[in-house]
Formats: structure tokens, sequence, C-alpha cells
């Protein structure tokens, strides 16, 4: 048998996995996504959302070097449509930034009497403090309203959001609600990559298994946590998971640890964020979070790198390889005059296997716009964005584990030496 040939059956035996894989991880994707409550979309009339027994809120947005999204999070925030009885505040922990975030914040602060800036000291040297979690404590601590509500900077709410939240809070009887964020893509980078993630994030933490009380399954978002305070305090806040990177997941198991309500839900329309500005920035965030989402659980991180690869990367890898293949059989054919009809036919299964496996995955990802509210723009080059997505959950592994390069903006995350 020609060694092109056996090439061709062994593409034929990937793509078959790829269409497998493609097929299961869109039903599950679907199943996850249909059974997602969703954050209800404001009637004409606002206040028709909002509880009658309107409760006070602190908004607390952590700020490390936010000079580019701090006004306009925190503008977006001040023009929420609530009651006039409803007491709202904004507290901005400027974490030791270095850029203008700072003076940007005192600015905030001169024009709206409702926000109010902390300079977040350094953090101490007694224990591990990762990420945002030193800043939310020190802004948690100042605040006494009967809601916390955690933001990123780079979040947008639209008016409505934080009346439909504390709605949807109340009615549910919430002690976490988080909101699963539009994803906003502004680069390259982040139309090849951010559709996917989230794909995947919707098929890791099934909607209906987090908001399950008896299922251990916990998520939570970190861009739009909203606690009711009593609950926030009896987990122990940030500080009980000072030294964890992922502190949203693991702030959402506490809360079902400790048997209260979490509940985990679409906020499309309403709550937008873009997360990253450049390929830097978005490979940097998702190499620190991915391995450490996953729990540091190895296993199920290669597991997941292998089925990303069938689902979005050996498609078109199969077509690439029918190309160049096409031109080593005529080659082949006509130096070497070699068995012609054993090339012909395995040439035509791949050729099928490779078509059926694209097809397959331009319906998944054209199912997947509503979802994720995310237009089928680059769809042509989702073998790229699978590479990279691939790429990040195996560097996230090494960053993690070596502490080499593991950092967030410049600061690295791995434990000191003592």
């Amino acid at each position: 048998m020609p060694t092109i040939v056996i090439f061709h059956l062994l593409f034929c035996c990937l793509l078959l996995a790829s269409a497998i894989a493609i097929t299961e991880f869109s039903r599950r994707l679907f199943r996850s996504v249909t059974a997602a409550p969703k954050l209800a979309i404001p009637a004409a009339k606002t206040n028709s959302l909002i509880p009658d027994a309107t409760p006070s809120i602190a908004v607390v947005i952590p700020a490390y070097n936010e000079e580019i999204n701090l006004r306009s999070c925190v503008e977006a925030v001040l023009q929420s449509q609530l009651k006039a009885s409803q007491t709202l505040e904004v507290w901005i922990a400027d974490d030791e930034s270095s850029d203008r975030t700072g003076e940007i914040a005192q600015q905030l602060v001169r024009e709206d009497p409702r926000v109010h800036l902390i300079s977040v000291p350094p953090r101490p040297t007694d224990r591990v403090w990762r990420g945002k979690n030193w800043a939310c404590t020190q802004a948690a601590e100042q605040v006494q309203s009967e809601y916390l509500l955690f933001i990123d900077a780079d979040v947008r709410l639209e008016p409505q959001a934080i009346a439909a939240a504390l709605h949807e809070a109340q009615t549910h009887q919430t002690d976490l609600l988080s909101i699963a964020p539009e994803i906003m893509c502004g680069c390259l980078t982040e139309w090849l990559v951010q559709p996917l993630m989230m794909s995947v994030l919707a098929v890791g933490f099934n909607f209906d298994a987090v908001n399950q009380a008896d299922d251990p399954t916990a998520f939570a978002a970190g861009p739009f946590m909203l606690f009711r305070r009593a609950s926030y305090e009896k987990i122990g806040g940030h500080r009980a998971v000072a030294e964890q990177m992922v502190e949203d997941v693991e702030l959402g198991r506490l809360v079902k640890q400790n048997k209260l309500k979490l509940r985990y839900i679409l906020g499309l329309g309403l709550v937008k964020v873009r997360m990253y500005q450049n390929f830097a920035a978005l490979w940097e965030g998702w190499t620190k979070n991915y391995y450490m989402g996953a729990n540091k659980n190895l296993g199920m991180t290669l597991y997941s790198a292998f089925v990303l690869s069938l689902v979005y990367v050996v498609p078109w890898l199969g077509l690439i390889w029918l190309v160049v293949s096409a031109q080593l059989s005529v080659i082949s054919y006509r130096l070497l005059e070699i068995n012609h009809q054993w090339v012909v036919n395995s040439y035509l299964a791949l050729c099928c296997l490779t078509t059926i496996a694209i097809a397959l995955q331009y319906v998944f990802r054209k199912r997947s716009v509503k979802s994720f509210g995310q237009p089928l723009r680059y769809w042509l080059l989702t073998g790229v964005g699978g590479a990279i997505v691939v790429a990040i959950a195996l560097v996230s592994i090494i960053k993690t584990e070596t502490g080499w390069g593991w950092t967030w903006r410049g600061r690295s995350l791995s434990t000191p030496k003592p």
C-alpha cells in the first residue's frame, strides 16, 4: 500500500473522530445554553423590574492600570435607572496603579458624590494575595450596603442592568448571582479566540448543573458577581480566596459548600465586556486562568485540549492535507507509477470526511451565534483560533506549575520563595 494512502487513512480516522467530537460538543453546548436562565430585559417602564423593597447596593470596581476603561465603566454604572429611593454607591479600588487610573478616579469622585475612591495599600507579606482579591477585600470592608456588586473595569452595563439583576436576585432569593456577559471583540485575535472560549466555558460549566443546589458543579463569572452582603461575609469574602487566581470560580464553590444559593445566568444585551485589547493581553489573561479554572486538574485540562483539537483544528488540517496530498499524488503517480486506484479511492474518502467535518463545524458555529451574540466573523479561520486555544491550555499548565511567565499585567503570580 503506498505511503500516501496510509496517511490518507490516518487522516480519515482523525476526521471521523472530529465529526463525532463536533456533534457531541455541539449537543452539550446547546443543552447548556438552552437551560440557561436569562437576565430579563426591562419592560418599557423600568420601575416594573424593581422590587418594592428596594435594597441598597454598592458597586465595587477593582482597578489596576485601567486608565483605558475606568471612566466609561463608572459612567455606565452611574446611568443606572433605579428608583429614587435606591441607594447606589460606586467604590473604585485603585490597586497601586502606575498609569492614570488614580487621577481619573479622583476626577470621577469630584464629579459625582456617589463615587468613592480607595487607594489600596500594599499587600501584606504574611500570606499570598493574588489577582484582585486584596483590592476587593479593602473595598468591601468600607461599605455597608445590603448588596455588593463586583464588576471589572472593562464591563459596560446598560442602564437597566442593575435593576434587572436585583429583581432576579430577590425573586430567586439568591446569595450570589453571577451573570455571563456578552463578549465584545475589537481585534482579530479576539474574534478568533473569544467565541471559542465562551463555548468551552458553557460546556465545561453547564448552566443547569451550576444552578442545581444538589450538584457540586460551581461557577461564577468575575465580570459580574452580585452578592447578598450577609452571604458574602458568611463565606469569608475575597479574603477566603486570597491565594486563588480564579477567585470567581472559587467563590462560587464556597457559596455551594456553605449551602447557600448560587445562580448563574446569561446577560446578553445588558451586561457587556471586552476582556482584552490585543493578543498579548489575551494570551497573558487566558494562560493565567485556563488551568486554574479547571481546578488544576491535569488530566481534564489535557483532555480538553485534545477534544478542542478535534472540534476546531482537525477539519482544517484535513483540508490542508487534501491540497498537499493532491500535489504529492500527481508527482508520485508520474514518477513511480503507483497504484492509481488506491490513491483515488482513499483521496475521495478523505474529501468526503473533510467536507462533513467542516460542514458540521460551520453548522455548530452558526447555531452558537444566537447563544453568545457573536456574528459569524472570520469563521474560515476557526482552525487558527482553535490552535491558539489549544496552545493556551497547554501553556497554562506550564506557567501555573512552574511559575514561569505566570503574570498579569506584569505582576508575577508565582508563590514567593521563603
